[in-house]
């Protein structure tokens, strides 16, 4: 059985992965109007769909793949800036996790529209309050770890970094459930989340 499933799951990394660092190579890009070393993308949203899909495990490994090949093809600004962006990632998967295992917990049915909301909400929190953790620890740091700012510096680029992180997790979560559920429709498979959430409740 695990020589069946291993090759699979391999293959759904590595398109997931592929489209990832395609998206980020890509020109749709749009820098942040209140801060343009800001910039918006939309690469993580199949990171998030197949995560939502597959489950924590696809979509941390194809979250890792894409940023070691960042790392090697095109780390930008910063050499450890994928490094950046696998942590905020990350961080706002932590946060949609949590909100499928405390559902999966409850005796409560919450579906569609509630389900987005509350993943993104969580998801937001999360990367937010990390990411400003994290940029306040590294971002004075000397290259290749940060930018060497001063401190007065980093207290004001925060609350710009923040309200990004804010934003694209606002538009890459309910993104990545459209993305979800159009596959599930498209090839008649039932999604890691629905799955998760859905099994005690409804006896599946």
């Amino acid at each position: 059985m695990r020589s069946q499933t291993n090759p699979r799951k391999v293959a759904i990394i590595a398109v997931f992965a592929a489209f990832a660092v395609c998206l980020n190579l890509s020109p749709l890009k749009y820098p942040a109007p209140y801060a343009p070393y800001l910039i918006y993308q939309i690469w993580e949203i199949p990171i998030v769909a197949a995560f939502l899909l597959y489950g924590p495990y696809i979509g941390v490994i194809a979250s890792i793949i894409n940023t070691l090949v960042l790392l090697v093809i095109y780390p930008g600004a910063l050499p450890t800036g994928p490094l950046y962006n696998l942590a905020a990632l990350l961080s706002m998967l932590l946060g949609v996790y949590i909100v499928q295992k405390v559902i999966s917990l409850s005796s409560k049915k919450v579906r569609g529209k509630l389900l987005i909301i509350l993943s993104t909400a969580l998801g937001m929190t999360t990367r937010v309050g990390i990411m400003t953790l994290i940029n306040s620890t590294f971002l004075p740091e000397p290259p290749p770890i940060g930018f060497g700012m001063p401190a007065p510096a980093v207290l004001l680029a925060l609350p710009f970094i923040g309200f990004f992180n804010a934003t694209l997790a606002l538009y890459t979560i309910p993104l990545g459930y459209f993305l979800t559920k159009t596959v599930c429709s498209s090839i008649n498979i039932d999604a890691w989340y629905g799955r998760s959430i859905y099994t005690k409740t409804e006896g599946r």
